[in-house]
């Protein structure tokens, strides 16, 4: 089996990238496999621009091709935010519930009409230090009042699905690759290994 390091630290999205690239004959290996290696900084302005910095920056460490992506939530009622401080959002120190608790305190008195938002990914697969091809996917939605579900990670709980009638964190994890972000990125990288475009 072909094996591709996934540059991230979130086990999440570790668990997502396994079972979807499961199915093209790809092993995950997490960001352990490269050893001690330096953080990527992630100073770029905009998603893709990241997801390049981490692939390749992290594609000099080892032999084998590195997948990476950068995603975050954009709200139109906060001009884009968090977007890609998403991780980071409402800075250091906060965790998952920590960043939604924020999130909810600065749409408190925003209404339902203006709570729309939509999750963007870009993943950028790199090898030797170079991009070999980038995906990107994104999903409307908006914002919930407070959080519901069990299931995700990150902003799940509050992000409401209007075609579904659900959060993301109330669905299974195989219908939310269906229809999430990272999910259509995915499938485009699928789609690229499959028609030979690309090799990882």
């Amino acid at each position: 089996m072909r094996r591709v390091v996934v540059a991230t630290g979130n086990p999440g999205k570790v668990r997502e990238f396994a079972h979807a690239l499961e199915e093209a004959g790809l092993e995950v290996l997490g960001m352990d496999a490269l050893g001690a290696v330096e953080e990527v900084k992630e100073t770029g302005t905009t998603f893709e621009a990241n997801a390049r910095l981490k692939a390749e920056g992290y594609s000099l460490a080892t032999d084998l091709p590195v997948l990476a992506d950068d995603s975050g939530l954009e709200v139109d009622a906060l001009d884009g935010a968090p977007g890609v401080l998403s991780a980071r959002y409402g800075g250091p120190g906060l965790d998952d519930p920590g960043r939604v608790e924020h999130l909810l305190d600065e749409l408190r008195d925003v209404p339902d009409e203006r709570r729309t938002a939509r999750f963007r990914c870009v993943l950028a697969l790199a090898r030797e230090g170079r991009t070999l091809a980038t995906f990107d996917g994104v999903v409307e939605g908006r914002i919930t009042h407070a959080p519901t579900g069990e299931n995700g990670f990150g902003y799940d709980p509050v992000f409401f699905h209007q075609p579904i009638g659900r959060t993301f964190a109330q669905i299974p994890r195989d219908r939310k690759q269906q229809l999430s972000h990272r999910g259509q990125a995915i499938r485009k990288l699928l789609s690229a290994i499959a028609s030979g475009e690309i090799e990882p």
